[in-house]
């Protein structure tokens, strides 16, 4: 044993635990007086009955010489001079492959109140972005098992989308489609300000058993506070980077990104930013390209991520929208007038992009989804004066075309929720439907 060595440890080993001290709690914040923390930080507040586990809290500021925290749970419990204790350490996870088909928190506890399996590993939820020089680039699709995407809006194995929708088009549907039919290796599903009542909902219902088997859910449900909504996203993304090492081709399904940015606005304003555009405080658009970027391809494996956008009164120009819109690879816009049609699901075809669908397909493939839009965008281009019989059959080739395939594009783009299609299926489908055209 070296003896130079243990001395040294010793010598530089704490033999005090230091405490901070609460001295007011305002609204969502906590200040104390220490003890020494840095931003990020979990800490342990200690209530004065001493009955239950201690509290959990986050360094989310400074304030002269008091340090801000927010606490992951309520705040009923804290009074004047509960003794504050910093972990040093930020906030980790339990990660495995035993968390599959389990439904866990943002904290990584299971939502039954079992114990988790043996044998997981610590992993930080907050990461750094890849090196984008580490990034190989996107050249192979993914099935998603929806005609309408795969064949007109093809995916990418480590491409990110936003599905843009108001409330009540289908966009949690969708999700649980593509995490059914998706020929990914795992899903991994965050339900981020969800209503109680939708998550077991979703599980049941739209995920299934055969779903549920291959992913792992995160749920923080709208009751809880701001920072728990946050850390379910960072802890869902640190969940699939961790498998995306290990060169799993991984799914990321969020719902939706708007709450998680909403609460980043609550953190914010309590902390005393500036509110600046609509409300949202600066932090909202710094931290949001840093959780987004987290995605995507590596050298050994791959996060496909799904994100939900929410656009208040169908807005698409709505702040969080824009931004989210330049940092994903593709948008796919859900259209409330074609769900009201019971065209389902609602994708706006003409409206929506893959960036990356040309790189990823061969050009045949391209071929038949040019044509398919064309005919799509030239109908709708004279949608109104088809409808009022304005238009005389006849008149113009291509708008006869349109209108005579219209039906067959309809029926292609609409499924079924428990539908499945393959990726070659859905080819064959819209090379049939065309080949019909001069019949």
């Amino acid at each position: 044993m070296n003896v130079d060595k243990v001395t040294a440890l010793i010598d530089n080993t704490n033999t005090y635990k230091h405490y901070g001290k609460v001295l007011q709690v305002v609204g969502l914040m906590i200040e104390s007086s220490g003890p020494v923390a840095n931003i990020g930080e979990v800490c342990y507040i200690h209530t004065k009955n001493k009955q239950g586990p201690p509290i959990l809290a986050e360094v989310v500021g400074f304030k002269k010489d008091k340090i801000i925290l927010m606490p992951y749970t309520e705040v009923m419990e804290i009074g004047p001079d509960c003794l504050v204790e910093s972990t040093g350490k930020p906030l980790t996870i339990k990660v495995g492959s035993g968390l599959l088909g389990k439904v866990i928190d943002s904290l990584g506890n299971n939502l039954d109140y079992s114990k988790l399996p043996t044998g997981l590993q610590n992993y930080v939820t907050e990461q750094a972005p890849p090196n984008p020089m580490t990034r190989p680039p996107i050249e192979e699709p993914i099935q998603i098992g929806v005609k309408a995407i795969d064949g007109l809006l093809s995916v990418g194995k480590g491409q990110r989308i936003g599905l843009f929708a108001g409330s009540g088009v289908g966009k949690s549907t969708l999700l649980g489609m593509i995490a059914r039919n998706s020929n990914a290796d795992i899903n991994v599903i965050a339900l981020i300000g969800e209503r109680g009542r939708e998550v077991r909902e979703f599980i049941e219902k739209d995920l299934g058993k055969q779903g549920l088997k291959k992913s792992i859910v995160v749920v923080a449900t709208s009751d809880q506070p701001a920072l728990m909504r946050i850390k379910g996203a960072y802890t869902a993304t640190a969940i699939s980077e961790y498998f995306r090492d290990r060169g799993y081709h991984v799914n990321l399904l969020m719902d939706s990104i708007t709450r998680v940015a909403m609460g980043q606005r609550e953190i914010g304003l309590a902390a005393g930013e500036p509110p600046t555009t609509k409300g949202y405080t600066p932090s909202v658009f710094a931290s949001l390209p840093k959780l987004l970027e987290r995605t995507g391809a590596s050298e050994r494996g791959t996060i496909t991520a799904f994100y939900t956008v929410l656009v208040d009164g169908d807005d698409m120009n709505d702040p969080i929208a824009d931004a989210v819109r330049g940092i994903l690879d593709g948008h796919f816009i859900m259209d409330r007038q074609l769900a009201e049609r019971g065209h389902y699901p609602a994708i706006n075809i003409l409206k929506s992009i893959s960036r990356v669908m040309n790189h990823i397909v061969d050009e045949n493939h391209q071929k038949l989804a040019l044509q398919l839009r064309e005919l799509m965008a030239i109908y709708e281009e004279n949608r109104e004066l088809i409808q009022i019989g304005a238009y005389k059959r006849g008149t113009n080739h291509k708008i006869d075309q349109a209108i005579a395939y219209q039906p067959k594009i309809e029926a292609f783009l609409t499924q079924n929720t428990h539908e499945h299609h393959n990726f070659n299926d859905s080819l064959q489908m819209m090379k049939e439907l065309l080949n019909g055209r001069n019949n």
